[in-house]
């Protein structure tokens, strides 16, 4: 892998950059080749590149489901009450 030297950067910038990383459970280091991946358009490692659905069925993969739920149709929708 390449690495890269960020010169004149400013303190704040460096500092926001910090806390950022704090927040998000990584290191400065990680939290910026996260932010630049995001940047050149390559997929977030942490995501991959599945879908929203393929990610949700992953992530629900051990839940002991065999086999294709059944479709439901044919349901009454009701707008929901809101308020008193």
């Amino acid at each position: 892998m390449a690495q890269l030297v960020v010169r004149n950067l400013e303190e704040d910038v460096k500092t926001r950059l910090k806390e950022r990383a704090s927040r998000n459970g990584r290191s400065m280091e990680e939290e910026i080749r996260l932010i630049l991946s995001k940047a050149a358009g390559e997929p977030d490692p942490e995501n991959g590149t599945a879908g929203l659905g393929s990610r949700i069925a992953a992530l629900f993969s051990d839940a002991g489901l065999e086999g294709d739920l059944p479709e439901v149709t044919k349901q009454d929708i009701r707008p929901m009450k809101l308020g008193r």
